[in-house]
């Protein structure tokens, strides 16, 4: 069972009613796993902010509720995280958290510890699917047994990888009735300070009590070194030193000091072996225990059982050279919409401030249009602000691009902030009808649930001219004359604007492309023009004609239309 799949598992046994989250690799699958059970109300919310609200509401009515999210999604939730850790959670409330060390598809390789600790509130860590499962249930009892909220931290390497689990039946605790209590759940600031005594208090007892936890333990082997870790980087200790000492750690916020302690006085050296930030080695250091951490492991990436091998034993590893394979960098999908709306863009040298998705590939060659890439729902703001810094003339040749699911995600407020305070810019909204980055989830303007059910899709155009913006035009991704003559009177305005571009995602479920391009050989100029936007569908034979790949080629006709000498045709399959 992948790990995903064994936290989806771990919420069902625990009796978990409700789950919220926002897809984002590497949780994403998650939700789609939880959903297949019928027991558990489970949705796709527009922001992880909103769905941690969702589960806050669930958990203070009494039931059993969670959100999941990657790493840089718990920034977006950090505002209701940060203030329900003084709340509590009358039913058990579980904020899973995936991290992703090497940067796998994030844009930083932030370390939720530390957000955690900021915030107060305590850490799971499970280093396999079967832990994964169990911890689940454990973070539930933890959570009511408390009166917090919890994190299990999860990273890529275990919410993708597999191993075996024991299935359990669903418990079925009982709703906890509701009671009204404005001294707990409302938190004004008189409210508040008596309520962060709480938190410290539980976060003591907390530290105290797990000294005797299951999920925490003490395995005794070599006592010349042992090893300090949690996670999966448990499991490369036990793959590279299966002789060494190991002090299992499964809550790691709050640290249980005295099971530590206990631990480094039982071996001669200790190493802390942590992914990213030195979380567990800082602490141990403060009180006064000497350790080895960062100074022989990265701070960086992931961690391996070889890198253990060269750390601390000093092995000259006989790893074989990789084999020379032609690099393969990531690029849009052949008849992908945004690569027709960026070659447009190009040709006019449009600047783009982009945003979280796939399109964020418009930055590379060939091109080469994005410029900026922050976070999600960025674009708008940042172009906003490029404005106010040089005024309206410095970004006649800029634009914000942005998805539909992401303008859903934060997009809107930007949008608003740009009419609330007298912008002139343009957004360009890339509507492909799906969360495609993240493997084509439903979002709030496609019409169905996360659960599959239809639903009203909201009116991206109407939502726009909703909120005071008058110019609003929608096309198709693949209009190139109209696309070309829209970016330009729109650019050229002297108020906000925005240009929904229209085409499905070409990998959504259920599309028939019913044509595809083929070269007219005898007809070719070799003049490239076909070749500029990337499709990775077309090559340039050594002629300098070209062929199309038809079992990559969908029909979509961009090559066709940049063609100048009707030397490709669209052929009906």
């Amino acid at each position: 069972m992948l790990g995903n799949e064994a936290i989806a598992r771990g919420a069902y046994e625990a009796g978990v009613k409700v789950s919220a989250a926002y897809p984002g690799t590497p949780s994403t699958e998650i939700s789609e796993n939880i959903v297949k059970y019928k027991e558990i109300y489970a949705e796709w919310s527009p922001n992880e902010k909103v769905a941690a609200e969702v589960a806050i509401g669930a958990s203070i009515s009494g039931v059993r509720a969670m959100v999941s999210m990657k790493h840089v999604g718990l920034n977006v939730a950090s505002d209701p995280l940060y203030t329900v850790s003084y709340i509590g959670a009358k039913g058990g409330l579980v904020f899973v958290v995936a991290d992703d060390p090497g940067m796998y598809s994030s844009q930083n390789e932030q370390d939720t510890r530390l957000v955690a600790r900021a915030a107060q509130v305590p850490v799971l860590e499970p280093s396999d699917s079967a832990d994964a499962k169990e911890f689940m249930k454990f973070a539930f009892e933890l959570s009511e047994k408390y009166d917090t909220p919890v994190i299990v931290r999860l990273t890529t390497r275990l919410s993708h990888s597999q191993g075996l689990v024991e299935l359990d039946e669903r418990e079925e605790p009982e709703d906890k009735p509701y009671e009204r209590n404005i001294g707990k759940n409302v938190m004004m600031p008189g409210n508040a300070i008596k309520r962060h005594l709480v938190v410290e208090d539980r976060m003591n007892r907390m530290a105290e009590d797990s000294c005797g936890f299951s999920v925490n333990r003490a395995e005794y082997r070599d006592t010349s070194i042992g090893f300090v870790t949690s996670g999966i980087p448990y499991q490369y200790v036990r793959e590279a030193m299966p002789d060494a000492s190991v002090l299992k750690l499964g809550l790691v916020n709050p640290l249980p000091r005295k099971l530590i302690e206990e631990f480094a006085s039982k071996v001669d050296k200790v190493y802390v072996f942590e992914e990213l930030e030195p979380v567990i080695e800082e602490q141990m250091k403060s009180w006064g225990i000497q350790v080895i951490g960062k100074e022989s492991f990265t701070r960086q990436g992931e961690y391996s059982a070889n890198l253990l091998r060269t750390a601390v034993l000093g092995e000259k590893l006989d790893v074989a050279a990789p084999a020379p394979v032609p690099p393969r960098p990531p690029i849009l999908c052949p008849g992908c919409p945004h690569r027709s709306v960026y070659s447009v863009m190009n040709k006019l040298k449009i600047h783009a401030a982009g945003d979280i998705g796939c399109y964020t590939l418009g930055a590379v060659a060939p091109l080469g249009v994005v410029d900026t890439t922050i976070c999600m729902g960025a674009s708008i703001s940042s172009l906003h602000g490029m404005e106010k810094a040089k005024g309206k003339d410095y970004i006649k040749n800029w634009v914000a691009v942005i998805g539909d699911s992401t303008f859903m995600h934060t997009g809107i407020n930007s949008l608003i902030n740009m009419v609330y305070n007298k912008s002139t810019g343009t957004v360009v909204i890339l509507d492909n009808s799906t969360t495609g980055m993240t493997g084509h989830q439903d979002h709030a303007a496609t019409g169905r649930t996360l659960k599959g059910e239809p639903t009203y899709a909201v009116n991206i155009p109407q939502l726009c001219k909703s909120i005071g913006i008058e110019h609003v035009c929608e096309i198709s991704a693949f209009d190139l004359k109209g696309l070309e003559e829209a970016l330009k009177r729109e650019t050229a305005r002297e108020e906000v604007s925005v240009i929904i571009t229209k085409a499905p995602c070409v990998l959504l479920k259920g599309n028939v492309f019913k044509t595809k391009c083929r070269p007219v050989t005898e007809k070719c100029k070799k003049c490239g023009l076909c070749l500029k936007p990337g499709c990775p569908a077309l090559t340039k034979l050594p002629d300098g004609t070209i062929a199309i790949d038809e079992t990559m080629c969908n029909g979509c006709g961009l090559c066709r239309q940049l063609c100048h000498s009707d030397a490709i045709e669209e052929v009906e399959v």
